[in-house]
């Protein structure tokens, strides 16, 4: 007994340094309240069956608390409550389940012990939405990148190459199949021109539809002759501009989160909206026009007079398994092709009586659409074959 008690001491001490490493509460000025925030009927009632449990198993009522987490550090997140903002750990029970990794946007059942700044994750609470990628080779496993957010923000940079719809496609797939709603904002427009980016536009309403939630935004300055016959453009072709077309995305009540490759222009968008240079940002590789990861903590950040973002790392690769109703969803009228195709592994490419191609060419939207969903289909087959069998999805 001796021992353990020694052992849980010395543990409890290289926590609390690990901690103290960390930024200061009091320093995230960035961080929502509570009241931003906004958990379902069900996370309540799951909240009120969980407190009932933790009681049982011995917990003091008073301490319980519904809390939100809004940053995560080294494996201890940051937690909001009605009445604090505290780091946690998480309980022993916890973290023996099979449910035991925490998000960003994650609802918790917290224990809040008397006289200890720290609280305890109890139980993590049912997800509304869950946005995750996978991780890793055929041993690899979903990664959660942040939970219960309404709407995904994909920022896709431009350049005077057409952009990367295939990439804006996959994201899509992956959002719809996650359960949230997707809008894309097209960054460092300059770089692309007028005629750039109508081309950009319009080849993503193509892919996507018309009903794409757009938006256009500057590197420089929004005031420049240069920035106003952009912000025509993108009016014509149907998408908003600038930090203000962002922010109508994210009205207030709603939880957002920002996802792109490293050097898309996320941070510098994010510190347009919040008016202040709270993020870190980082220039490009002239090499290939990648970034470095200047974002390394996943978080919350509250937009004056809006609405939530979830700031996120950039990501390199968005690999597509398991994301066939996703797939389905984006590409509705071509997933209900594929069930009158003459064969079942019809790859929608050559083979005699494909619905696919023959709907396609009677529709005439035999291009970037159609070539978008194959490729994407292609991915997802790919995908599977190299999974161990045992691999669960």
């Amino acid at each position: 007994m001796a021992k353990r008690a020694k052992y849980k001491r010395r543990q409890e001490v290289r926590a609390s340094r690990a901690v103290d490493a960390l930024p200061a509460l009091s320093t995230l000025t960035e961080v929502p309240g509570f009241d931003e925030l906004h958990a379902s009927e069900r996370q309540k009632e799951a909240f009120a069956e969980a407190c009932e449990r933790s009681v049982a198993a011995g917990a003091d009522p008073g301490e319980l608390v519904l809390g939100c987490v809004v940053r995560l550090d080294r494996g201890f997140p940051a937690v909001v409550s009605e009445d604090a903002l505290f780091r946690a750990e998480f309980a022993t029970r916890l973290t023996k389940g099979s449910f035991s990794r925490v998000a960003v946007g994650d609802w918790v059942c917290a224990r809040r012990p008397h006289g200890h700044q720290m609280g305890l994750i109890e139980e993590i609470l049912p997800r509304e939405s869950d946005v995750a990628r996978w991780r890793g080779g055929n041993r690899g496993e979903r990664q959660t990148l942040a939970a219960n957010v309404d709407l995904v923000i994909v920022c896709q940079q431009m350049s005077e190459q057409e952009v990367d719809f295939a990439r804006v496609a996959r994201s899509a797939v992956i959002v719809r199949d996650c359960g949230a709603r997707l809008a894309v904002v097209l960054t460092k427009a300059d770089r692309a021109g007028a005629d750039g980016v109508a081309r950009d536009i319009d080849a993503l309403h193509e892919v996507l539809g018309s009903d794409l939630p757009l938006v256009v935004s500057m590197a420089g300055a929004d005031d420049s002759v240069d920035a106003r016959e952009i912000e025509e453009v993108a009016q014509e072709h149907g998408a908003a501009f600038g930090p203000q077309g962002v922010r109508a995305l994210v009205p207030a009540g709603t939880l957002a989160i920002v996802l792109g490759e490293s050097g898309a222009g996320k941070s510098t968008l994010l510190n347009a909206l919040l008016g202040y240079g709270a993020l870190e940002t980082g220039a490009v590789r002239a090499s290939d026009d990648k970034g470095r990861h200047t974002t390394v903590t996943r978080r919350m950040v509250s937009l004056p007079g809006a609405g939530v973002v979830v700031d996120e790392p950039g990501l390199r690769t968005l690999p597509l398994v398991g994301h066939e109703r996703g797939l389905a969803k984006v590409f509705a009228d071509i997933a209900q092709q594929t069930q009158t195709c003459r064969f079942r592994d019809c790859t929608h490419t050559h083979e005699p009586g494909c619905a696919v191609l023959e709907h396609a060419e009677a529709e005439g939207y035999a291009g970037r659409r159609l070539d978008a969903y194959l490729q994407l289909a292609r991915q997802m087959r790919e995908s599977r074959q190299t999974l161990d069998p045992d691999v669960v999805i």
